[in-house]
């Protein structure tokens, strides 16, 4: 057989006759050329082993290759995110054959890959231009120019609208001149693509009745999961536009005509997620499962989705995602590659359960055998590189986003900023941004990548293009929260109201007298993980970071209530705790926290907004140590600003608007005052400021009031061995610097810029007592 003969079968995807074939050929001929394009098949068969084995081979005799073998082996190093080793022999082959399609093709995805959109485009119209039949080259440049509509400036924007509506025409063409030679799903398939890349040119366009008529009569005219598929689409493409609502509406619509269908559903559960709505996900994941429950997709979300509240049930979702992957065998909805991804997933979402569980060496190990399974499988080596972060082992976690940077350079320098290793060449934060601004299920931008790049430009000192880049990455990330200012202030009032002086003169008798447990708080940001740092340092104390025991105590209580019927929630419920539930929660509680460390003398919850929960600690441990946190507000502000909170959907949603900043620090201000004068010289004030001026002497404070003796190890900060898990990973790795003191500053000129608007009741807080958002900062 020829070259072309087995080129056809790449060209129509039918890996399973190429693979056969070009093994029996190979026995026979030992034909070098064949060897990339067995390995191509096996790669995209899911037989990694097989695949790295037929390139090795291949690699042993690459001066016998060949240009067109050559790019063949460039498609293997493609399948696998190898794009250091792709790019040199595609640039070769376009230099050797400037018309050869296939070259150029790749060459796109490389340059794609690569974050360089521009080049990609010109080189699928030159790859198109050298052969127009092409229908897989169509889709690509199809899905590239819509891209690059919505990205490019004004002026070009009519002109790219001509060109895609022109392609969409050819595009359609083509496929139906080449549709007799196709296999009926790959044309099948290449419909549906065309069919999503017309839905998207029609939200484009703003013709949104258009596409869902459109849809609508689809819905007789196609098969349940062509349908199916084309709805999740059409929703994905709204959402990328800024419309979740509308695009929840739709598939909601859908999930009515088929109820419980894994595609529609996994569709609104990410569109959930991404708006923290965590109980709805479970909820339905859960009746998705009772109609489809041998489909280890929805039981590897459903383990995400416990994640957070219950490991347990995170553990077993994922272990049944597991055993489902182990028996999966091939057909038309699930080819081999397909089920390899799934079981990767599944492993992975075991993996994530240990990580969440501090059980790192059993989480390694997962990791380690997805990475052996596949190299660059970049969700394994992004989990583990910001696990060995959250370890301290900075080392190896920059190695890991070194890794991840040759794969895909906008993901690995994302992560590497992350770690404080900030790139050298400011166009790649240009590409960054570009690829910031590229549409996905997120919204019109990737909020993520811009407040990293906010962090990259502060530390170049372009304050003024990082506080840009942070405001609309709050900006954005606003259209997804929920956070109500005025519910939190309600919240705040009737906390004290309820735990009052009488309360505790009534219930003296309530709680364990332990001094196990110690409490660091305070405002995000304000210096709480610092502190924690320095007294755990101390051979009688175990830091424990951000413990949700007090939460759980809540939620125990909230769930109480819903049992008896009674209507009440938390904290108006508190005065039903009698004398020995109290008790009764406490010795929970300290037996859960000597599982730490049985020997501490105290073991320290450094979760900052127990500061709301002062009452119900003093109401269960009376005789508790709490250390608040100060510092200067501005600092505050801006620190909350321009971090990223993985919580933003839990107490961290006022993070993402100065305005609502300023109200939960006047919020903070008014329940520490009313926690000061309930237990007046029992809460030890500690200013961040007088920590990083005079740490030695704020130490001996802290020990004093702990009543421990003086250990001067505890200075060595950076010498803690534990796992951080807060916004303050990186910082706490460093020695104490003083360069966060006074950072608003170089903001205050923004800020006093900002409108703002009037504070409903400015004498509630001595911050900025009577001032609008505006001038807080001048």
């Amino acid at each position: 057989m020829r070259q072309d003969e087995f080129r056809v079968w790449v060209d129509q995807q039918r890996w399973f006759e190429l693979s056969e074939q070009a093994q029996q050929h190979y026995a026979l001929t030992h034909e070098p050329w064949l060897l990339p394009l067995q390995a191509m098949a096996c790669a995209q068969l899911g037989q990694a082993e097989a695949a790295r084995h037929a390139v090795a081979r291949a690699e042993a005799v690459l001066d016998q290759l060949d240009t067109v073998a050559r790019v063949d082996l460039a498609a293997v190093y493609l399948l696998a995110h190898a794009v250091d080793k792709a790019a040199p022999l595609l640039e070769a082959a376009v230099q050797a054959m400037p018309s050869y399609s296939v070259a150029l093709s790749r060459l796109a995805v490389c340059r794609l890959l690569q974050r360089d959109a521009v080049s990609s485009r010109v080189l699928l119209a030159s790859a198109l231009r050298a052969d127009s039949r092409r229908v897989a080259v169509w889709l690509q440049y199809l899905r590239q120019l819509l891209t690059d509509v919505g990205t490019a400036q004004l002026a070009e924007q009519a002109s790219l609208r001509d060109d895609l509506a022109h392609g969409l025409v050819e595009a359609a063409l083509q496929l139906e001149t080449v549709r007799s030679q196709l296999p009926a799903d790959i044309a099948d398939r290449w419909s549906r693509q065309l069919e999503s890349l017309q839905l998207a040119f029609w939200i484009e366009q703003g013709e949104f009745a258009r596409a869902e008529n459109w849809i609508d009569e689809q819905s007789n005219a196609l098969p349940e999961e062509a349908w199916t598929e084309l709805v999740a689409a059409y929703a994905a493409l709204l959402a990328s536009r800024g419309k979740p609502d509308t695009a929840e509406e739709g598939l909601r619509k859908a999930l009515r005509k088929v109820p419980g269908h894994a595609v529609l559903t996994l569709q609104i559960v990410e569109l959930s997620r991404l708006q923290g709505q965590h109980r709805q996900v479970i909820g339905l994941l859960t009746r998705a499962i009772e109609k489809d429950e041998d489909n280890p997709a929805l039981w590897t979300r459903l383990s995400g989705a416990w994640l957070q509240h219950d490991h347990g049930r995170a553990r077993k979702a994922a272990e049944k995602a597991i055993e489902l992957t182990g028996v999966l065998q091939p057909d038309e909805q699930n080819g081999l590659q397909k089920i390899l991804q799934l079981h990767l997933q599944a492993k992975l979402a075991l993996a994530h359960v240990e990580t969440d569980m501090q059980r790192f060496d059993e989480a390694d190990r997962i990791y380690q055998e997805v990475i052996k399974e596949q190299p660059h499988f970049l969700p394994a080596l992004q989990a583990l590189g910001q696990q060995e972060l959250q370890r301290g082992h900075i080392e190896q976690a920059v190695s890991l986003f070194e890794k991840i940077k040759a794969i895909d350079p906008v993901a690995g320098h994302t992560a590497l900023i992350n770690a404080r290793q900030m790139p050298d060449d400011p166009q790649v934060l240009e590409r960054m941004e570009r690829t910031a601004r590229t549409p996905s299920l997120e919204g019109p931008v990737r909020t993520g990548i811009l407040f990293q790049l906010a962090a990259a430009w502060e530390k170049r000192k372009d304050y003024a293009r990082a506080f840009a880049l942070v405001s609309e990455a709050n900006e954005a990330s606003k259209k997804l929260l929920r956070y109500d200012t005025k519910a939190h202030r309600n919240r705040c009032a009737r906390i004290r109201a309820r735990f009052s002086k009488e309360l505790f003169e009534h219930r003296h008798d309530c709680g364990n007298d332990s001094t196990l447990p110690v409490f660091v708080l305070g405002m995000p940001r304000s210096g709480t993980t610092l502190v924690e740092q320095i007294i755990a340092g101390h051979s009688q104390v175990f830091g424990a970071g951000e413990l949700s025991v007090v939460p759980q105590v809540i939620a125990g209580l909230e769930r109480w209530e819903r049992h008896t019927g009674s209507g009440r929630h938390y904290p108006d419920c508190v005065d039903d705790i009698s004398p020995e539930v109290a008790r009764g929660i406490a010795a929970h509680v300290l037996s859960e926290l000597r599982e730490y460390d049985a020997e501490a003398k105290h073991v320290v919850d450094k979760l900052p907004h127990n500061f709301e929960n002062i009452g119900l600690i003093k109401f269960l441990f009376p005789k508790a140590k709490i250390i608040s946190m100060r510092r200067d507000p501005r600092d505050i502000a801006i620190s909350n600003y321009f971090t990223d909170f993985q919580a933003k959907h839990g107490g961290m949603g006022f993070a993402y608007d100065l305005t609502w900043i300023g109200e939960q620090l006047a919020d903070h201000n008014l329940l520490m005052h009313h926690w000061h004068q309930l237990f007046p010289g029992e809460i030890l004030e500690v200013n961040y400021e007088d920590v990083v001026e005079d740490t030695e002497g704020m130490a001996r404070r802290m020990l004093d009031y702990l009543g421990l003796p003086w250990e001067a190890q505890v200075l060595n900060t950076t010498e803690l061995d534990r796992p951080v898990k807060t916004a303050s990973v990186w910082q706490v790795r460093q020695p104490i610097y003083k360069t966060s003191k006074a950072k608003w500053m170089n903001y205050a000129w923004a800020c006093a810029a900002d409108s703002g608007h009037e504070r409903e009741d400015p004498a509630r807080s001595h911050y900025w007592p009577g001032q609008p958002a505006s001038t807080w900062f001048s």
